[in-house]
């Protein structure tokens, strides 16, 4: 027999299997010796009570033996069979094309960037000497910008696909399998590239194809139907359908759909700073406790506030983490954050960020929110003075419009300096980061400190323009055989999400060809 049941366990606990067994024969009034075995479903943590407790979704295996349950999905060898461009090897491409193996079509992965080990040698400029490669960076290169920027696989996408297998693909490719039963599953940037790479090799050795430093140029259209794309200028390699993945950064794609009078839309969306404290003031905080236990993992938050009509929320909270330049082009400044999988850092940082609306933006131009996000970005790093140095401002001293004496020591390696930050926000989110940071103080104690820094600026949220696709077919309105997929078409937020999009439109391809 076999129950499903809900326990709740001390964090010193959890890893106690023979505790956890006498929890269990407890709360099902069962004997302990009936119990064969269980299977973790979901766990959580619970801190809404000064005493922190887990709580455990189990089912038990009642006078029968466990059923081991075996994840495996087929992929053919498609080497000989119909090919598919996809464009873009971040995880809504990879997951496309490893679908697309699945439907027994041939995938063909064209990314703009390097491999993960050559990608390294980039970031390492980036943080060391403030140079950016235009080309490989943290969002372009294998993996997209999740590989290098956390990993966080947290979503609220149930209704769009199938999420356990998302999650079950990167357990095949070399992901802890908690994962699978973690509220907030996280696997970490010093992991993420051995699991792209696993990915990649899956495709490469099913007979598909993962080409870099292939940069989509152009979109070849014949009456109205894709007719493949143009790579580096001069490549002209053909497909009945395409897959456009290409992420939120890649304005070069949104600027050549435009003047090719392919349709694209502006869209909403959000802009801010990224915030960090130190990890302790957040543990503190969550965990009502001076010290952290050593059973509990650094805390993170959620927090959301309504300022008059605008929305203030944080997002992508690292917990142990870094703040990490992302900037896609010259002379600009974008921070982003991410954490290796044991959050181990000495710093909490988040994205903390304003609503910004298609009517704060005015004219009829499809592309003016990408131009409006372009602009703040370089005044950013105008204020920081180059190399990638960002501006930066004490929280309290932000919000009482003050310069900071000095700036606390943080994460971010190209280094900060100290500005009054609302010479690079627009006034109305610079006066909502100013209204919503001490009620966020009273939310969750010690939060509104200036031990905590702002680190400008939070830019790239999620895409700035979306490409139109038709619900049914998921391919745009105006050209059969081209897909918009995830992020950089407006349709995810996340490495799960865009994973999903990726999988949906495989599957819709498969159904077009």
């Amino acid at each position: 027999m076999q129950k499903e049941i809900e326990i709740t366990l001390a964090p010193e606990d959890v890893g106690e299997e023979a505790q956890l067994k006498n929890s269990l024969s407890q709360a099902l009034n069962v004997d302990i010796s009936k119990i064969r075995g269980y299977k973790i479903l979901k766990r959580s943590i619970d801190a809404r009570s000064r005493k922190v407790i887990y709580r455990l979704q189990v089912r038990a295996f009642i006078e029968e033996e466990p059923v081991t349950e075996v994840f495996a999905v087929n992929y053919p060898n498609v080497s000989n069979n119909k090919h598919v461009i996809i464009v873009g090897a971040g995880p809504a491409g990879l997951f496309a094309a490893l679908q697309c193996i699945e439907n027994g079509l041939k995938p063909i992965v064209l990314e703009r960037g390097k491999d993960v080990k050559q990608r390294r040698r980039d970031l390492a400029a980036i943080n060391k000497e403030g140079i950016v490669n235009t080309e490989s960076n943290y969002c372009y290169g294998e993996g997209g910008a999740g590989t290098y920027s956390d990993g966080k696989l947290y979503t609220r996408s149930n209704k769009r696909g199938d999420i356990n297998k998302v999650l079950q693909i990167f357990v095949e490719h070399g992901a802890t399998d908690d994962i699978l039963v973690d509220a907030r599953p996280h696997i970490g940037t010093n992991k993420l590239p051995h699991i792209i790479t696993a990915i990649r090799e899956r495709i490469l050795n099913a007979g598909g194809e993962v080409r870099f430093d292939q940069k989509v140029t152009d979109i070849l259209v014949d009456f109205g139907k894709i007719k493949g794309v143009l790579v580096n200028g001069h490549e002209q390699l053909l497909a009945d359908a395409v897959i456009l993945a290409t992420g939120h950064s890649a304005r070069d794609i949104y600027e050549l759909l435009h003047q090719k009078n392919i349709l694209v839309e502006a869209k909403p969306f959000a802009l801010g700073v990224r915030i960090e404290h130190p990890q302790a003031i957040i543990d503190a905080a969550q965990y009502h406790c001076d010290i952290r236990s050593e059973f509990l993992p650094p805390a993170y938050y959620s927090l959301v506030e309504q300022v008059g009509s605008r929305g203030v929320f944080s997002f992508c909270m690292c917990p142990g983490g870094i703040i990490a330049p992302c900037a896609t082009y010259e002379n600009e400044i974008v921070v982003n954050g991410w954490s290796p999988s044991k959050r181990n850092n000495p710093f909490a940082n988040s994205g903390t960020v304003v609503q910004i609306t298609l009517e704060d933006v005015k004219g009829d131009d499809p592309l003016r929110m990408m131009h409006f996000q372009a602009e703040i970005e370089k005044t950013a790093f105008q204020l920081g003075g180059g190399n990638l140095v960002a501006p930066g401002q004490r929280m309290v001293d932000f919000v009482e419009n003050r310069i900071s004496a000095d700036l606390p020591k943080n994460s971010y390696l190209p280094g900060t300096k100290s500005v009054m930050l609302k010479e690079t926000l627009p006034d109305f989110v610079a006066s909502s980061l100013r209204n919503a940071l001490p009620l966020f103080g009273k939310k969750m104690r010690g939060y509104y400190t200036n031990e905590a820094i702002l680190v400008g600026v939070e830019s790239r949220s999620s895409s700035p323009v979306r490409i139109p696709r038709d619900k049914e077919t998921f391919q745009h309105p105006q050209i059969s055989g081209l897909f918009p997929c995830a992020e950089g078409a407006g349709y995810a937020g996340g490495i799960v999400s865009a994973a999903i999009d990726g999988v949906n439109c495989a599957n819709a391809v498969l159904k077009y060809i």
